[in-house]
C-alpha cells in the first residue's frame, strides 16, 4: 500500500485573527500605554508647577513678615507683641492665606483671621524648630488639604518662636483636576482618532488583500478573467499591478498553450493521415510506380513526424532542466553547408531559390554540432515555410567584431511589428496559416543562448524576415579541453 504525503491541515479550532485585530491588540496597546505615560508625566508636571508656585507665594509672604518683625525687634522702643498683632491684622494676603503667630510653648496664639485654633497639628513648625525647611503639605483637622510654611523667629523674640502661613490647596487641586480632565479628554480623542484612522488604513490594505486571496483562488482553478481593482499609487498598488500583469501573462500563456495543442494536434494528424492513406493504398496496390511514390510520401511524412517529436522532446527537456550539450570543436561551415544542402531540393520543388554565400574559412566553434545544425535547419525551414513560390532565401556566414555571424534572409510574408517581441516565446505563432508547432524558435534561441550566442530577428510585414545568429569563436582554453 502506498502512502501519500499530505500537507498539514489547518486546525479548525484555532480562531482566525484578522490583521486589524492584531494591529489593535499589539500596536494600539503600545500607543495607549505611551499616551497614558505621557499624560501621567504631564499631570505630575502640572501639579508640581502649581504646588511650587503656591510654595513660592507662601515663602514670599512669610519672608516679608519675618523681615518686618525683625526690624521691629531691633527697635528697643517698639513693643514686639503689639506689632505682631498689628502685622497679623493688617496682613494683605489674608483673603488667600492665613498668617499665624506661635508662642514659645508651640501654641498658635494669634492668627490673621482672628481665630486661634487649639491642638492644631503643625508638622511644619516641628520641622523648622528642628532645623528643617518648615514645609508641609497635608490634611487639616477638618479634612481640607493645606500647605503650610513656618519660619523660626526665636532668634529675635523671646515671646514668639515662629510665624506660620497656611493656604488651602482646594483651588490648586481643582485647577490641576480640570487640567487633568482636559488632558485625559485630549488623550482619549487622540486614541479614538488613531483607532479610526488605523482601522480605515488597515481596511484600505485588507480590502485589496481579500481581493487578491479570492482572485488567486480563481487563478488556481484556471480562470484568469478576473482583475484586482486598486487605485492608490503605493506598494500595495505595485503588488496589485504585478498580480494583474501576471494574470495577463498567464492568460496569454494559457491561450498560446491551447493554440499550441491544437496546432500540434493538426500537425501530427496531417502526416499520420497521409501515412495511413498511402499505407492502405500500398496494401491494395500492385503497381510498382504507385508503391514507390507512396513509400516516398510515407518516408517524408515519417521524417516530418520524427522532427516534430524531437522538437517536442527538446522543449520538454528545456522545461525540465535536462537539456544537455555534447560540446567539442566544430566547423560551423560544415554544419551550415549540410543544412543548406538538405533544403535545396525542397526549396526548388516549392519554387523558392536558395543562395548561399560561403566564405573560405571561419574560426572553429566550441559547441554541440548536432544542436547547431538543428538551429540552422529550423531557421532555413522557417524561411522557406513563410515564403511563397518565386521567393528567395539568401544565406551567408561571416566574421565581424570577433564573432561569427550566420544570416538567413527571405522576402516572404514577414512578421507584424507587434508580434516581434513575442516571436521567440514558447507556443507563440505569428502566422496561423503556416504549418509549425510554435516552439521551434524558442528551442533554437535556447540552444544559441546555451552556446553563449544570440539569435536576433528583424522583420517587416510583407517585406520579409532576417534572422541573424552570432556565436563566439573557440577560445584557447576550450581548444585545450
Amino acid at each position: 500500500m502506498t502512502r501519500h504525503k499530505q500537507g498539514k491541515k489547518p486546525n479548525k479550532s484555532q480562531r482566525r485573527i484578522s490583521v486589524t485585530q492584531r494591529w489593535i491588540t499589539n500596536n494600539l496597546g503600545v500607543v495607549i500605554l505611551i499616551v497614558l505615560v505621557i499624560e501621567l508625566a504631564f499631570v505630575y508636571a502640572i501639579q508640581t508647577f502649581y504646588y511650587s508656585s503656591a510654595r513660592q507665594s507662601l515663602t514670599s509672604e512669610l519672608t516679608s513678615v519675618v523681615n518686618i518683625l525683625s526690624r521691629y525687634a531691633q527697635d528697643s522702643d517698639t513693643n514686639l507683641s503689639s506689632e505682631m498683632r498689628n502685622t497679623l491684622e493688617s496682613f494683605s494676603a489674608k483673603e488667600k492665606m492665613e498668617l499665624m503667630a506661635v508662642n514659645a510653648k508651640g501654641r498658635v496664639v494669634l492668627t490673621s483671621s482672628g481665630f486661634s485654633p487649639t491642638n492644631l497639628a503643625m508638622p511644619d513648625y516641628d520641622n523648622v524648630m528642628n532645623g528643617g525647611d518648615g514645609y508641609w503639605v497635608g490634611t487639616a483637622d477638618n479634612g481640607e488639604k493645606i500647605m503650610a510654611l513656618s519660619a523660626n523667629i526665636s532668634g529675635f523674640s523671646n515671646e514668639y518662636s515662629a510665624v506660620r502661613v497656611v493656604v488651602s490647596l482646594t483651588t490648586v487641586d481643582d485647577a490641576v483636576q480640570n487640567i487633568t480632565l482636559a488632558a485625559t479628554g485630549i488623550c482619549i480623542a487622540i486614541v479614538l482618532m488613531l483607532i479610526l484612522t488605523g482601522i480605515y488604513f488597515m481596511n484600505s490594505l485588507i480590502h485589496p488583500i481579500k481581493q487578491m486571496s479570492s482572485i488567486a483562488g480563481k487563478f488556481a482553478k484556471g480562470d484568469f478573467s478576473f482583475r484586482i481593482r486598486y487605485d492608490s499609487n503605493d506598494e500595495v498598488g505595485d503588488l496589485v499591478t504585478a498580480i494583474n500583469h501576471m494574470a495577463d501573462e498567464l492568460s496569454n500563456a494559457e491561450a498560446m498553450k491551447n493554440e499550441f495543442i491544437s496546432s500540434v494536434s493538426h500537425e501530427l494528424r496531417t502526416p499520420l493521415t497521409a501515412i495511413k492513406g498511402w499505407a492502405e493504398t500500398i496494401y491494395m496496390e500492385k503497381d510498382p510506380d504507385t508503391i514507390r511514390k507512396g513509400m516516398g510520401v510515407i518516408i517524408n511524412e515519417t521524417e516530418r513526424l520524427s522532427g516534430m517529436v524531437e522538437e517536442l522532446l527538446d522543449f520538454s527537456r528545456m522545461q525540465n532542466g535536462h537539456f544537455t550539450l555534447q560540446q567539442s570543436t566544430m566547423d560551423i561551415l560544415a554544419e551550415l553547408g549540410d543544412a543548406v544542402l538538405i533544403y535545396q531540393d525542397k526549396a526548388a520543388r516549392e519554387g523558392i531559390s536558395i543562395s548561399y554565400d560561403e566564405p573560405e574559412m571561419l574560426p572553429f566553434v566550441y559547441g554541440d554540432k548536432n544542436r547547431i545544425r538543428q538551429v540552422f535547419i529550423n531557421i532555413i525551414d522557417n524561411a522557406i515555410k513563410y515564403s511563397d513560390a518565386g521567393g528567395k532565401v539568401a544565406i551567408r556566414a561571416f566574421e565581424k567584431d570577433g564573432r561569427i555571424h550566420v544570416e538567413v534572409k527571405d522576402n516572404g510574408c514577414g512578421i507584424k511589428e507587434s508580434d516581434l517581441p513575442k516571436i521567440k516565446t514558447k507556443f507563440f505563432k505569428a502566422n496561423h496559416t503556416r504549418r509549425g508547432s510554435g516552439i521551434g524558435l524558442a528551442v533554437a534561441d535556447e540552444i544559441i543562448t546555451a552556446h553563449g550566442g544570440t539569435l536576433e530577428i528583424q522583420s517587416r510585414e510583407a517585406r520579409g524576415t532576417t534572422v541573424t545568429i552570432t556565436l563566439p569563436p573557440e577560445t584557447r582554453t576550450e581548444r585545450e579541453m
